[in-house]
């Protein structure tokens, strides 16, 4: 009895191990519960065409945005986790559980953490036509001149853009409205337009509008210049010290997906962010390249939630 159990576990093993080998030998689709143009497809279309290039199959990215980002997230989570359907989550899917109190998904539960993908720092832009500041302090005084006439579009109710703005009102003693958009890319189109005036926004999506003078870039949210901008001083040098605010995007499994399957994903994607393309990318784009394992990422997200939480619930922020 015990040797046929042994056997079984053996054939089970090579079973898993054939089906690894062999994964994929069909297209594979990462979901990005944002349109085309934000923060998050910024990184998923890259890190898709390496990884096409990789496998040997195509990688697709699929848009599909709404609702802070949780409408792809619950159409994620609901995938066959048959190695063929990943997420492409984000700082979003952090704040999401303490914004929206009936979600149809659980990021910690219903979700398998593969790879932390971009860290890149939130960053505080402005339509220069628009606003006619020049610096950060200039900003703060104008706006407090003008109590809730400067809006400021975000990706979304509940995102970490909606959320920057929010820390900012209250540090900076300001009066902004906020206008949310269903995603970054759109929210973007309309502070090019000047529809808009300002947005705190991820790097990552307003990098290409920086450096073509569209929009104009007061300070990043982080403890240190940005990789690839060091023109840009830090939320700290521009007067405001405790004002911190970072993004991340990371790739996720269904949950139920084989553990080889996720392992394979896990290092495909190590490969791909080591490659020379990707990390130049990712430098023009103002993100750092990350070397967290699968256990850390893991860690990681469990305690931005709850991190999250204690921001929201000390903010009062509420759904416009």
């Amino acid at each position: 009895m015990f040797k046929r159990a042994l056997l079984l576990l053996a054939g089970l093993a090579f079973s898993a191990t054939c089906a690894a080998q062999a994964w994929p030998d069909r297209p594979v689709t990462i979901i990005v519960p944002f349109p085309a143009g934000g923060g998050t497809d910024a990184f998923a279309r890259p890190l898709s065409a390496q990884l096409t290039k990789q496998l040997g199959k195509s990688v697709i990215v699929d848009n599909r945005g709404g609702a802070g980002g949780t409408l792809g997230a619950s159409v994620a989570s609901k995938a066959q986790p048959d190695g063929y359907t990943f997420f492409m989550g984000a700082a979003h899917h952090a704040i999401a559980p303490s914004i929206y109190p009936k979600l149809d998904y659980d990021i910690l539960k219903d979700f398998i953490p593969v790879a932390l993908v971009a860290t890149p720092p939130q960053v505080i832009v402005v339509n220069a036509q628009q606003v006619p500041v020049n610096d950060l302090k200039s900003f703060i005084e104008y706006a407090q001149k003008n109590p809730g006439k400067v809006n400021f579009a975000s990706a979304g109710n509940g995102t970490s853009h909606h959320l920057a703005g929010e820390l900012f009102k209250i540090q900076t003693k300001t009066q902004l409205t906020h206008i949310p958009y269903r995603g970054a890319g759109p929210a973007l189109q309309d502070l090019v337009a000047g529809q808009v005036h300002m947005m705190f926004d991820g790097l990552g999506s307003s990098a290409s509008h920086l450096k073509g003078g569209r929009i104009k870039a007061l300070a990043v949210a982080s403890s240190k210049r940005a990789p690839g901008f060091p023109d840009i001083p830090t939320a700290a040098e521009a007067g405001v010290p405790d004002y911190e605010v970072s993004t991340w995007y990371g790739l996720f499994a269904p949950k139920g997906t084989p553990p080889e399957l996720v392992e394979r994903m896990a290092s495909e994607v190590k490969k791909a962010l080591a490659t020379p393309e990707l990390q130049a990318n990712w430098t023009n784009a103002g993100s750092e390249v990350p070397t967290m394992s699968r256990d850390e990422f893991g860690k990681f997200v469990a305690s931005d939630v709850a991190r999250w939480n204690k921001v929201v619930k000390t903010a009062n922020v509420k759904l416009d």
